[in-house]
């Protein structure tokens, strides 16, 4: 019996065609809350900016790809920074070698080093707003829970030796969530979980991209939205319709959940 289900944002419960939850979406999630099943998100965003989920209230939130984990009522229950060695190795890198636009992410903001044409695209995407400049080295000394590093499939290996500490996964060819190694939405699966007391054959995930991957392998059924790329599509349990043609609420029916 489905107890908890974990939902990826961008390209899942929202579209990024309009920016929204689909109507039929969220006929399904008011059908599970009356079920008495817990309703989870699980993103690459940072919790402060999730802001396209409209009044929508959840029993918890697995942020930065599993690095942040916090419940509905705002209680820190896990945290998982970048080593402070890969933050001053990514300064100097970025000061001796080669430069590259890259989002700092702490628990409460986000900045960039610099912006430019694929940054602007990939927020302009995502219906994000601009984020302030600052240096990298402003980051120095504060925990850095998540990299937004634009740098392309070919620079990634070569960047990636810099950050021993530090693994990368991408659901958009613009850029990659780089996050601590070991952080993933499953571990924050695993995280939350444990908080609400629900064993893992209880639970079901949903998610379209690369860094949904470990999430849907690990929950009992993970289901890849019909809008996913390959990768994610040969790992899930089911594959079900695009976002924008009711997929969670075709999959939910589905499992007879709905």
């Amino acid at each position: 019996m489905v107890k908890a289900i974990f939902f990826d944002i961008d390209g899942t419960l929202v579209s990024f065609k309009t920016h929204r939850i689909p109507d039929s979406t969220l006929v399904a999630l008011d059908l599970l809350r009356k079920k008495g099943i817990r309703l989870f998100i699980a993103t690459g965003r940072q919790f402060y900016s999730i802001d396209n989920l409209g009044d929508q209230e959840f029993d918890g939130f697995v942020t930065l790809n599993g690095g942040y984990c916090i419940t509905g009522d705002q209680q820190v229950i896990y945290r998982h920074p970048i080593e402070p060695s890969d933050i001053e190795a990514l300064v100097r890198y970025q000061e001796s070698v080669e430069t590259f636009p890259c989002g700092l992410v702490l628990d409460r903001e986000i900045y960039m080093n610099y912006s430019n044409e694929t940054v602007l695209e990939l927020f302009g995407m995502l219906n994000f707003p601009p984020q302030p400049i600052r240096p990298l080295r402003e980051s120095l000394g504060q925990d850095v829970y998540q990299l937004i590093a634009f740098f392309t499939e070919g620079q990634q290996e070569r960047i990636m030796s810099v950050l021993p500490n530090c693994e990368a996964t991408r659901w958009n060819p613009l850029f990659a969530d780089v996050v601590a190694k070991g952080s993933n939405k499953a571990i924050g699966i695993d995280q939350m979980i444990r908080h609400y007391g629900i064993s893992l054959d209880e639970t079901m995930a949903f998610g379209d991209g690369g860094n949904d991957l470990a999430m849907l392998r690990h929950a009992a059924i993970g289901v890849a939205m019909g809008n996913s790329v390959d990768e994610v599509r040969e790992g899930a349990d089911y594959v079900t319709t695009s976002v924008d043609e009711d997929g969670i609420y075709n999959a939910l029916k589905h499992y007879g959940i709905i």
